[in-house]
């Protein structure tokens, strides 16, 4: 129940007073009902136990409770509260463990219970607490304030039904239960403690353009989110309630993440004396107080800091490595920004944006992160599992493609042209290759080549190295979702310097929408017209790139209506017709596609497709045949006029042959024609315009 309320749209209505104390009765109440229904389940299993070994569990529950000592700035107050309330039933617990004398059994053991899972709901409670977001615990005061609410009430109703004058224990002892149950009832009364009204505030004004320092400086103090590891801290507790909202964290967790980004920026930037125990994060130059604040991709989405390490994990993000490790370590087993499932907790060093990082300092008169030694490239990010491996060198080929890497991320363009060639040439070889170069950062490296450099023979390399990596087909995801090829692929295919750019960039689109996620992107990324340009003018090979690209892309049906927009039949039809390009198979493929959607059937059947359809039927290819029975059944599905030409062009005998000695395909696509003549011809029989359609249909 951690996150229940979060997107819920009584989340503003708990804003209201009212509508919190109605919302706050209805909630202890079906409470209350549930832990009654878990106690009456569990009062079996402890009716064979002992008064005193029930007593003697409270006492524990009670002192892991006080051992919960981590309790969050904004509700350290609450929380102190409660269990300090607590540790004051301790002497009455331990006096019903000693006691020797009779007393009613059930009446004891039904309450006892019942106050144990009243302390178990409280346990859960403070442990959320000292785990949560601070952020999350001011924005979000309501839910939490419900949940202490809910809490103090079953404590209450559990120190209640004690039988205090059937226990022998002291007088002193039972007015200190008796100042315990006033406090609760008091808390019920009040609606739990005071908040900061300031804060809150603060922390909203710093959802839209807010930046001023005073508040961002009173912020960071109030919640102590002044040194690094307070910040690191908390970056950690969001992500971990973002990985328990199963990847659906929601527009509130986002905003929560840009306010904690806004702090950690002014922290780094103007580093105020926010805290005079707390050690400077850096030092303030004495000339210049605009250091500028590096940019997002050279910051670690965890720590939110210049990366030192940074590290490739398995769904393409790059963290610091100590950050990702302790993530690891924590039993995590996606990726903290993207939430993808992580297929193994193995780390390989981003030689690349180490390199970056580096130029970035220099050229801003920053020292440099330092070196940590250097690591296996394919080494566990827990210490325990790299341990026998992390000291042994990298091999000979991982050091070649790192000293390739480094080349791609330098700025001279005959170090760029020749590293990316070689990248080609690697990639090509087999998946182990295609694995590594990409784990090490050359994706991005190369994406970024396909639109900064003016070398027609760079480009060539770095787009035909993006084809070869997506070969393996983990990689398909990653350079579309993670590193965003697709654009520059485009950019490519519309505009690259060569031909062979041009028939590389769709040979590469074709590679990547085997999955139906890209065909979504790709399409939208306007990669359809040019890939229409390519078929029409490009060479042979050009073409059946093109045609390949385009048949994948336009199975999803969103992009059948662009594909129609572009000009893309008339294209094909000029194809039909040219039976030296070699192109008859493909076009006629993408034509019975096309044809299954409303535009297509248009601008199909605008073309004067009929005969040329009728044509295949009867002297095609057997695979031919079918795909031009394929586009018959869709245009005479939509208009009659195509079926009226069509049996005019003698399609009749043609279907009837292929109804019995076609492909299975081919039979059914025969079959569905000659019953929708069938059906047509009964209609005007029916009213007296027969088309005379040949007997010979009710043989079928």
């Amino acid at each position: 129940h951690r996150l229940s309320l979060t997107r819920s749209p009584w989340r503003r209505r708990l804003r209201h007073p009212a509508t919190c104390f109605v919302f706050f009765v209805f909630s202890v109440n079906f409470f209350m009902l549930e832990s009654n229904l878990v106690t009456s389940k569990i009062s079996a299993c402890y009716k064979k136990m002992a008064k005193s070994e029930l007593a003697q569990t409270l006492i524990e529950s009670v002192n892991e409770i006080a051992s919960i000592s981590d309790h969050r700035t904004p509700m350290k107050k609450h929380c102190g509260n409660l269990s300090r309330r607590l540790k004051l039933l301790l002497p009455m617990l331990e006096e019903i463990r000693d006691c020797k004398e009779s007393i009613p059994e059930e009446l004891v053991m039904k309450a006892l219970l019942s106050l144990k899972e009243s302390l178990l709901h409280a346990k859960d409670l403070l442990t959320f607490v000292s785990q949560v977001s601070k952020i999350y615990l001011v924005l979000e005061r309501d839910q939490v304030m419900l949940r202490f609410q809910k809490v103090t009430a079953l404590l209450e109703q559990a120190l209640t039904e004690i039988p205090y004058e059937n226990l022998e224990i002291s007088d002193e002892l039972k007015e200190q239960v008796e100042l315990v149950l006033i406090q609760l009832r008091r808390s019920i009364e009040k609606g739990g403690e005071t908040f900061d009204d300031e804060l809150y505030k603060d922390l909203l004004s710093l959802y839209g353009t807010v930046t001023d320092s005073e508040i961002l400086r009173r912020v960071a103090k109030k919640l102590q989110l002044v040194t690094i590891p307070d910040l690191t801290e908390e970056s950690l507790a969001l992500l971990e309630m973002v990985s328990s909202s199963d990847g659906d964290p929601g527009e509130s967790f986002e905003k929560m993440s840009m306010v904690l980004k806004r702090i950690k920026d002014f922290v780094q930037t103007d580093n105020p004396n926010l805290d005079d125990d707390a050690p400077p994060m850096r030092q303030k130059p004495s000339q210049d107080e605009n250091i500028p604040i590096p940019p997002e991709d050279f910051r670690c989405p965890i720590s939110l800091e210049l990366m030192n390490d940074p590290v490739i994990v398995s769904s393409g993000q790059t963290y610091e490595r100590d950050c990702i490790k302790k993530w690891l370590e924590g039993g995590h087993l996606t990726c903290p920004k993207t939430q993808e499932t992580l297929t193994s907790d193995t780390v390989t060093p981003n030689y690349a944006i180490r390199s970056l990082i580096a130029q970035w300092c220099e050229s801003n008169g920053i020292e440099a992160p330092k070196r940590v030694n250097k690591s296996q490239p394919s080494s566990k990010a827990s210490s325990s599992s790299s341990s026998s491996s992390s000291s042994s060198p990298p091999t000979d080929e991982q050091n070649k493609i790192d000293e390739l890497l480094g080349k791609l991320a330098s700025q001279r363009t005959e170090d760029q042209r020749s590293a990316a060639g070689e990248i080609r040439l690697l990639a090509k070889q087999n998946n182990q290759n295609r694995v590594a170069i990409a784990a090490s950062g050359a994706i991005p490296l190369l994406v970024n080549l396909l639109t900064a450099s003016g070398d027609s023979r760079t480009q060539e390399h770095a787009v035909t190295s993006i084809l070869n990596l997506s070969i393996f087909q983990e990689n398909k995801g990653r350079i579309v979702s993670t590193f965003g090829a697709v654009s520059g692929i485009v950019h490519v295919l519309q505009k690259g310097s060569s031909m062979e750019a041009r028939e590389n960039a769709a040979a590469t689109l074709f590679s990547l929408s085997v999955i139906h996620e890209n065909k979504v992107t790709i399409g939208a990324a306007g990669a359809i017209p040019p890939l229409v340009a390519l078929l029409s003018e490009g060479s042979r090979r050009g073409k059946k790139d093109a045609a390949t690209a385009l048949f994948n892309l336009c199975i999803f049906e969103g992009n059948k209506g662009k594909a129609a927009r572009a000009g893309l039949v008339p294209v094909l039809m000029r194809l039909l017709t040219e039976p030296e390009s070699g192109m008859v198979d493909e076009a006629l493929a993408i034509l019975a596609v096309l044809s299954s959607h409303p535009e297509g059937k248009m601008v199909v059947g605008a073309a004067d497709a009929v005969p040329v359809m009728v044509d295949f039927i009867g002297t095609g290819s057997p695979r031919n045949r079918e795909n031009a029975a394929a586009v018959l059944v869709h245009l005479c599905s939509w208009s009659q006029q195509h079926l009226v030409e069509a049996e005019k062009l003698g399609v009749m005998s043609l279907l009837i042959e292929m109804a019995e000695n076609g492909t299975d395909r081919g039979k059914r696509k025969a079959a569905q024609l000659l019953n929708r003549f069938s059906r047509f011809n009964d209609q005007q029989k029916q009213s007296g315009l027969g088309l005379g359609v040949e007997d010979q249909i009710s043989l079928i």
